[in-house]
């Protein structure tokens, strides 16, 4: 993968700002160390940072069709490169380069704006048409690839930047770190940060299946318009697909897996796999050595402490397939100290501390010179794979009695139990009005949102009082109220879990940070299509989740890790909360201290001081526990924010413009403290 940045004039065709797009680019460094490369014309700028993969010798970028009247710069992957190549040839289109980047401005010349269809990979590109005056910004289907862009007014009239990553804009010196809490808000509903609102004021992220049309021509009056070419759709409830043959479907379901696997293998460099020893990973790495004819390499972390560590697990599994693996060893400190630098590279508050151990699991990866890692990510969302998934089905069995709904009490009554607000849980229980159903990601959701209600401060409340994070990504709530209740979570997980947190906060971001490509069969077109289209019961038989996955796991795995039940990949949540008599890092207490919380302006004061104490002292409920550690990390990953990017907080680096190597410590920013932005930054 690399890193694409760049700008374009909205009010005319005024010359690009010398040396704005090497500052983007340099920000991108990370992404792209192993070239670079620029265009400008009138009013219109691109740059990428390259990670060679594919083409290595040929693969400058931006590439061109023949004449050069169509240019582009590509973040990503076409696994099928080489058959949508030689279709082309076919029709004409000469290619000068062994680069999948070329692909692009050909299929605009053959099919405009219909080549979305065409595109099977993970991407995000940037393309400039010439001769029609359109610059056309894309990502793929599931949000795999990063794309951010804002729109900032000049002397000069109004631009439009765009760049994979918020630092790349914020290099620009165009747009200023200003918070937008509409993006923290979206992390207190769901550890996530989906869009199209992001932690910056001004800055939106591109939606997955979406695309900017941006028509320069004088005579437009709207010069950009989002475009949706992809959305996800499941058949009506009791018209999902089924045989009732168990091997036909799983022969059918391990075909397009070996498929999108093998699809995933294609690069000129290495490939490696995460392994977790979980049937995820597990299956990807057996079907990967059983294609190749050899396992690929294998990396895992070893999150010490009681109910974290599968390496052995993985070890089982590198035994069977006969590979030599990595394990990589990660403890409470190593979580923590990590930390700053995550943030750094996510943009955004991270809750899930496991992201750390993600992090350096990348720059093992690296360290031993690879580039390209294979991952199980997609199988829990499409197969039903999570804990709440089992906890969802067994609170809807209250239902059972025909016109009775009982759900909507249990779930008022958990909530009372753990000590969940009455405000808060009102607001988890209204979900369900608001959007004509309650999926099994709303029950894991409501346990952020009750945290919301105990550590958001009455201003904050206020000014967050009309913003639903739900309705901000515009779901199709009349075609959701038609589907299985699985495929309504499945939903939700494509559309917040995914992009807001598994493919960025914990994957794109920690791996892109160590100049790692990581890919993901299970979200594979043609695999998200055939899941999609399969009845629920092949999904979740019972309490057995990822059935269908299981029956073809037995056929690559020994038994035990074909039927292992799930395993959360996570890493302690009470590391920045050490006992009482043990030591925490300088900048914990920093950054949770008086005069920091109100410098922020978002939080209780009193709220966090004393469930802190409580966590340090062990004076803590068992059913409060994660309820109420969830959210802590939630406030001391938001102060860390905060201090990274709008105004100091802590003796810790913050972000700066200064380029860096790959592998080396971030550079301490000389930013002044600023006066906090919340007061301004609006709703």
């Amino acid at each position: 993968m690399c890193g694409i940045a760049g700008l374009v004039h909205l009010s005319g065709s005024s010359a690009v700002p010398p040396g704005i797009l090497h500052r983007m680019a340099d920000a991108l460094l990370h992404r792209g160390p192993d070239d670079d490369g620029y265009l400008e014309r009138a009013g219109i700028g691109l740059a990428n940072r390259r990670l060679s993969i594919v083409g290595l010798a040929d693969g400058r970028q931006p590439i061109g069709n023949e004449d050069g009247s169509v240019q582009a710069v590509f973040n990503g992957e076409f696994f099928d490169y080489r058959e949508v190549k030689s279709a082309l040839e076919e029709k004409g289109h000469r290619f000068a380069t062994h680069c999948d980047t070329e692909l692009i401005p050909h299929l605009w010349e053959e099919y405009q704006d219909g080549m979305f269809a065409r595109l099977r990979g993970q991407f995000a590109f940037a393309l400039y048409d010439e001769p029609r005056h359109r610059l056309i910004l894309a990502r793929d289907r599931f949000g795999i690839i990063p794309l951010y862009w804002s729109r900032q007014a000049s002397r000069d009239g109004e631009w439009l930047l765009f760049a994979s990553e918020i630092k790349a804009l914020l290099a620009s010196g165009m747009v200023h770190a200003g918070p937008d809490l509409r993006g923290i808000d979206q992390v207190f509903h769901f550890f996530a940060v989906p869009g199209p609102s992001t932690c910056f004021e001004g800055v939106q992220a591109l939606q997955p299946g979406h695309y900017l049309s941006i028509d320069l021509r004088e005579d437009r009056a709207e010069r950009v318009q989002e475009r949706v070419y992809w959305a996800m759709d499941f058949p009506d409830a009791g018209q999902e697909h089924d045989t009732g043959d168990a091997r036909h479907t799983a022969d059918t379901f391990e075909r397009v897996l070996l498929d999108a696997i093998e699809l995933r293998l294609r690069a000129d460099v290495p490939v490696v796999s995460y392994l977790s020893g979980g049937i995820d990973s597990s299956l990807v790495a057996a079907m990967a050595a059983s294609i190749r004819g050899e396992p690929t390499p294998t990396f895992t972390v070893q999150v010490k402490g009681r109910g974290f560590d599968e390496s052995d697990k993985a070890a089982i599994v590198s035994r069977h397939i006969g590979a030599k693996p990595v394990v990589v060893p990660v403890g409470h400190a190593d979580v923590v100290n990590t930390y700053p630098e995550l943030i750094r590279a996510a943009e955004a508050p991270v809750i899930d501390t496991a992201a750390a151990a993600t992090m350096l699991l990348a720059r093992e990866v690296h360290r031993h010179g690879y580039k390209v890692a294979l991952a199980g990510e997609g199988s829990d969302e499409w197969l039903a794979g999570y804990p709440w998934h089992k906890g969802h089905r067994l609170i809807e069995l209250s239902n059972a009695i025909p016109g009775v709904r009982l759900s909507g009490h249990v779930r008022r009554l958990l909530c009372r139990a753990i000590g969940v607000t009455e405000r808060g849980t009102s607001a988890i229980l209204a979900s369900e009005k608001v959007l004509g159903h309650h999926s099994a990601f709303h029950d894991v959701y409501g346990l952020m949102t009750a945290s919301r209600y105990l550590f958001f401060n009455d201003e904050t409340m206020a000014r967050l009082e009309h913003h639903n994070p739900y309705l901000e990504l515009q779901p199709d709530l009349a075609r959701m109220r038609r589907w299985h209740s699985l495929n309504q979570s499945a939903y939700w997980a494509g559309r917040i879990h995914l992009p807001g947190h598994l493919l960025s906060l914990k994957g794109d971001r920690p791996a892109m940070q160590s100049s790692v490509e990581t890919r993901y069969p299970f979200l594979d077109e043609n695999v998200f299509a055939f899941l999609a289209d399969l009845h629920p019961r092949w999904k979740l038989r019972g309490f057995r989740d990822k059935y269908i996955l299981r029956l073809v796991g037995e056929r690559y795995l020994p038994r035990e890790i074909a039927w292992r039940r799930k395993v959360m990949f996570r890493a302690p949540l009470d590391s920045f909360f050490a006992p009482a008599d043990a030591a925490v890092p300088a900048f914990v207490d920093q950054l949770l201290s008086e005069e920091s919380l109100k410098k922020t302006g978002l939080f209780r004061i009193d709220q966090v001081q004393l469930w802190r104490t409580r966590i340090r002292q062990g004076r803590i409920s068992l059913v409060q526990r994660l309820m109420v550690q969830l959210g802590m990390v939630g406030v001391l990953s938001t102060q860390l924010w905060y201090h990274t990017f709008i105004e100091n907080l802590a003796d810790l680096p913050a972000w700066s413009q200064t380029p860096r190597r790959v592998g080396a410590a971030s550079p301490v920013s000389d930013r002044a403290p600023s006066k906090s932005a919340l007061a301004t930054s609006p709703i």
